[in-house]
């Protein structure tokens, strides 16, 4: 599912107009997407958590020219399912 199926499928859902529910998605993207640059981590219970990741710098090899190099340290966006959500996903 694409973001504009997604669109249709909540606009039918929620009896909402397309733009409208285009409109609510964007802000949520927005407040996850802000929260999550601040190192803050959104959590909805029975979905899931949005949370930063610190990944540690370390070694690593070019693959074309095998010397060493060093990858920098760096943080990464993860989702960690509910446990609602999975019970969901595996029923």
């Amino acid at each position: 599912m694409n973001k504009t199926e997604l669109i249709a499928a909540m606009a039918e859902k929620t009896e909402l107009t397309k733009k409208d529910t285009e409109r609510a998605l964007k802000a949520f993207i927005d407040v996850v997407t802000d929260e999550l640059k601040q190192g803050e981590k959104v959590q909805l219970v029975g979905f899931g958590t949005f949370e930063v990741a610190d990944r540690p710098a370390r070694q690593g090899i070019n693959p074309k020219t095998k010397a060493t190099i060093t990858i920098p340290a760096s943080k990464a966006p993860k989702f960690k399912a509910g446990k609602a959500l999975k019970e969901t996903v595996n029923a």
